[in-house]
């Protein structure tokens, strides 16, 4: 297959639309940093130029030559790093997150991986033949994520092709000094197809570059991908350290640079109109305005409306067999999947919300490997998509490996790429202790998942029926990510009965619940969620029987964003707020609640939090109940803090 005009143009546009962001930033034109391709056009144009447009792209931070070759937008681009309002991103992404129809990019190496395989995972269940390419380099290869992604691609047989630009440097370093074994053995080792092609024999990489392509859309496929090939500029805008000898050496092999001195004549006409774009380009968004912080950022403040409050019923039902009925309607929508580690039936997960689910949807229910990380990323991509999946970690703990698909790409697809997409995925685990699991399978970790911008965190209890919350959360358009205690399992949902108090609900869609005193106006507000909130209840009739505190406990289920009106005109009647969460305090949801609370109220509250030991938890029973909070740990905690400091 012969490189044709259309294609060398293509390239000669990539060359000289990079060679203009130097010299932009060079004049203070750009902001931030710019990775160009310079050198590895061909690239771009042998897979990304080859494909359809119904097929996807995703990139990493040098993307901007496949940015071209898949949209043909030259003009989003440009106004993109010149930070204009007008750019494809609005100016937020620049150089390395850009999103144009079914082209992602974003610069966390190998993030973009499983989110790609998500993208391949939604076409295979829709059937619709389409494929994709994910771009690494092969500084990306010391990447668990990427690892993770190629046993399940693998595995689960997804049209997705990775292409590995390998240009022998990981930013400065020597592939030597980083890299051991072959590449494409690598991607063998997992039953990949693999092919293997350089930039500097142009006709055999676009014939082997479209056999790949052909070859993942017959067969329905993963393949990879190795093209051997040289940047000639810096990592960056920044310096060069490699050998000026090497650099040359390249230089004089570059396909674009023969191509201008061995047909000079064509060269310069094919150049002539790409200057004249580019050029006309850049000039008209240089008078232009970069994006208002009033288009790109809105508050998103829910004025609270006057709420309604019921009194709780008991439902004669566990939670973990309400949380299963949920599934089993919600799945019905084709576009629902689930998706965990050992969620297959009969097993059904560890603690059983699957059970049956793979019966009785085969396609959308999908046991994975141990790859949190993975499979995270995966859900984002279906997500991108247009599925809503959710994602069961098995553990609470386990959470820390799935973190940067939730807080480098999950929570800022939205805003990234100027709120053109959105990331629905939703992430539940267990969480907590009492079980005995011990230092790793016994965290309360969601202090470490409060606050990131754009998802919401929840927490279900035992007092609201689990398919109210995950009904709701079924029509989220961002990231959302569920709390579950896994000792509330197996526990009837419903209010305990405590003489002379009431349990109540308000109408919001995550609803907060209330326990009330009911023949007396409180002394004392406790705010807790989750499974803790039972040691919290079971704690009222001591706090007052023995030392007159009359508490409100207000329980959340909304961990974040808070709507702190309940909270604040209950402390303003009581001034005193105690908080009780099962994770330890030091920098907790206690904090932000209290630092909140107390910033709205003009007068002085007492306040304390109360929460675990700052220890691991321990396995042995006596000593994990000492750890934990417990009624008898809140009642002593309470009474040490404002009875005995004040008798």
């Amino acid at each position: 297959m012969a490189i044709n005009h259309r294609q060398i143009k293509e390239a000669l546009l990539i060359r000289y639309v990079e060679e203009s962001f130097l010299n932009l930033f060079s004049r203070g034109k750009l902001n931030g940093t710019v990775h160009t391709c310079v050198g590895e056009e061909l690239s771009a144009v042998a897979f990304a130029g080859q494909l359809k447009k119904q097929d996807f792209v995703f990139s990493n931070h040098r993307c901007h030559g496949h940015y071209i070759s898949f949209t043909k937008d030259c003009k989003g681009l440009i106004g993109e790093l010149m930070g204009k309002g007008k750019g494809i991103c609005g100016g937020i992404g620049s150089s390395q997150h850009l999103q144009n129809g079914n082209f992602y990019s974003n610069g966390i190496q190998g993030g973009i991986v499983p989110m790609a395989a998500g993208h391949a995972l939604a076409n295979k269940l829709r059937g619709n033949g389409n494929i994709g390419v994910v771009y690494i380099g092969d500084g990306t290869l010391g990447e668990g994520a990427l690892y993770e992604t190629m046993n399940i691609i693998s595995l689960w047989e997804l049209p997705l092709l990775i292409v590995c630009e390998n240009n022998g440097y990981a930013q400065s370093t020597e592939q030597k000094d980083n890299l051991a074994g072959n590449i494409v053995d690598r991607a063998k080792a997992f039953g990949i197809k693999t092919f293997d092609s350089d930039v500097w024999d142009e006709n055999k990489l676009l014939e082997n570059a479209s056999e790949s392509i052909e070859y993942i859309r017959k067969n329905q496929k993963p393949a990879f991908h190795l093209v051997n090939l040289y940047r000639l500029n810096a990592h960056s805008k920044g310096d060069d350290d490699r050998d000026v000898s090497e650099v040359n050496k390249y230089r004089e092999r570059d396909f674009i640079n023969k191509f201008s001195k061995n047909e000079p004549h064509l060269y310069n006409e094919y150049m002539e109109p790409i200057i004249k774009k580019v050029d006309n380009i850049i000039a008209d968004f240089d008078g232009q305005d970069e994006l208002d912080l009033k288009e790109y950022y809105s508050d998103n403040l829910v004025v609270s409306e006057e709420k309604t409050w019921t009194e709780l019923q008991n439902i004669k039902q566990r939670q973990v067999n309400l949380m299963n009925q949920f599934f089993d309607n919600a799945l019905k929508n084709k576009e629902v999947v689930f998706i965990g580690e050992d969620v297959k039936s009969p097993y059904g997960g560890a603690f059983k919300v699957a059970k049956n689910l793979s019966f009785n949807f085969p396609q959308q229910v999908l046991t994975t490997p141990i790859s949190e990380g993975a499979i995270t990323g995966i859900a984002n991509g279906l997500a991108l998509a247009g599925f809503k999946p959710f994602v069961e970690i098995m553990f609470g703990d386990f959470v820390t490996l799935a973190f940067d698909q939730i807080v480098n790409h999950a929570s800022k697809i939205h805003h990234m790429y100027n709120k053109k997409v959105s990331c629905p995925m939703v992430l539940r685990t267990p969480m907590g202790g009492g079980r005995g699991y011990g230092p790793t399978h016994s965290q309360s970790l969601e202090r470490f998942l409060l606050g990131i911008d754009n998802v919401k965190l929840l927490a279900i209890n035992t007092f609201i029926n689990p398919e109210i919350i995950f009904n709701n959360v079924l029509k989220e358009k961002h990231p959302t990510i569920i709390i579950e205690n896994k000792t509330d399992y197996g526990k009837y949902i419903g209010p305990p009965q405590i003489t002379n108090y009431k349990f109540i609900a308000n109408n919001e869609e995550y609803p907060t619940v209330k326990a009330l005193p009911v023949l007396s106006q409180p002394n004392l507000t406790i705010v807790t969620y989750g499974g803790v909130a039972h040691h919290v209840i079971n704690s009222i009739e001591k706090l007052f029987l023995e030392y007159e505190f009359k508490a409100e406990v207000i329980i959340l289920t909304k961990l974040h964003p808070i709507d702190y009106l309940d909270i604040v005109s209950s402390v303003e009647t009581t001034r005193k707020l105690v908080t009780v969460e099962e994770g330890s305090i030091d920098g907790g949801i206690g904090s932000e609640i209290i630092s909140n609370v107390v910033s709205k109220i003009p007068y002085y509250v007492s306040t304390l939090r109360i929460g675990s030991l700052p220890i691991p938890i321990p396995s042995a029973k006596s000593l994990e109940e000492q750890v934990l909070p417990t009624s008898n740990s809140i009642v002593n905690s309470i009474k040490r803090h404002f009875y005995e400091a004040n008798s």
